[in-house]
């Protein structure tokens, strides 16, 4: 099955979906190295491989700044029951760490394809941490790709169709007069540009206090942008919005073109130098021998942090990066 094609690439949906072991497996790979903390990836990992220093660093980049901008929301009016929806889920253990905290949303939803949600509705049966953590009357379909507890659902759709995005809310029981925090990392951009419109509308006219966050590629025009582009088509995972958003004012202007009342765009080389706390990147910093500043730089400003904010209840003003 194809995710569709532009200017003669193609993007497999097996191919994107394996990016998911990757992101695991780099995850794993911090997880090792103490960079981050995570007690649950390692039951999805099925081969551990030590990543290189770059690696390691640019995932905990990743990590870090969507686990700070998820407090920030979460520690908003505590008093407020929240959601949290992620698109293209994957692997993703945020909901297990979260409980363990005792800050769960009071809703977690997570969708993905079903031969994603079908992998991971097998691991969370098979490992009692997991299962157990659901509660007693969680059910639990490794053959529908399903999971759903109380405070946690998991289900199979491709997010390219509205509609089904649409039923989902029902079926989940999201309310959409709750703050939402919604999540798509390296997901939208794999998808042709119609259906990242129609995705990232959708979400503005659903949730009227919400926040949309990406974590995505751009730059692609300059040497390292197209050598990034040919390797991941050489996967079969041709970044097919790349074009339509290839700048931090197209990233923004993505989400207020759609809906949204204000949208931030950063590069991650300035997301780990201004965002991330110093203590925590000093700590880092120390855990491996590094040497690669100039690819550092590089690989960093081809990658962004993209938020789209909906405030109905005034609950943002302090949200997100520092003011300029």
């Amino acid at each position: 099955m194809e995710r569709g094609h532009r200017g003669g690439a193609h993007s497999s949906t097996a191919a994107v979906q394996a990016t998911n072991d990757d992101a695991a497996t780099s995850k794993l790979s911090c997880v090792n190295k103490g960079y981050i903390k995570d007690d649950y990836v390692h039951l999805f990992v099925r081969k551990q491989i030590r990543r290189a220093p770059i690696i390691n660093r640019g995932y905990y980049a990743r990590w870090a700044v969507l686990r700070k901008l998820l407090l920030q929301f979460l520690n908003t009016r505590t008093d407020e029951r929240k959601q949290i929806l992620s698109l293209g889920a994957g692997f993703d253990t945020t909901y297990f760490q979260l409980l363990d905290e005792g800050i769960p949303p009071h809703l977690y939803v997570e969708l993905d394809f079903k031969e994603v949600t079908s992998k991971k509705a097998a691991i969370i049966e098979h490992y009692s941490q997991l299962r157990e953590k659901l509660g007693p009357d969680a059910s639990i379909s490794r053959e529908k790709g399903e999971v759903a507890s109380s405070n946690y659902k998991l289900l199979p759709i491709d997010i390219r169709d509205v509609q089904k995005l649409d039923d989902m809310i029902n079926i989940t029981q999201l309310d959409p007069c709750l703050p939402t925090f919604i999540i798509a990392e390296c997901v939208l951009i794999y998808l042709d540009p119609a259906s990242t419109r129609s995705i990232v509308g959708w979400a503005a006219s659903k949730f009227s206090t919400a926040i949309f966050f990406l974590y995505e590629q751009i730059n692609p025009d300059d040497a390292f942008g197209e050598q990034m582009i040919k390797n991941l088509e050489s996967r079969g995972c041709a970044l097919l919005g790349i074009n339509a958003t290839p700048t931090l004012v197209s990233k923004e202007r993505l989400f207020i073109d759609q809906g949204w009342q204000r949208s931030v765009a950063w590069d991650m080389l300035r997301i780990y130098d201004e965002f991330i706390d110093i203590e925590e990147r000093r700590r880092i910093e120390r855990l491996e021998l590094f040497d690669e500043f100039e690819e550092w730089h590089m690989m960093q400003e081809h990658y962004c942090v993209v938020y789209g904010i909906n405030d109905h209840k005034g609950l943002f003003d302090n949200f997100g990066f520092p003011k300029d």
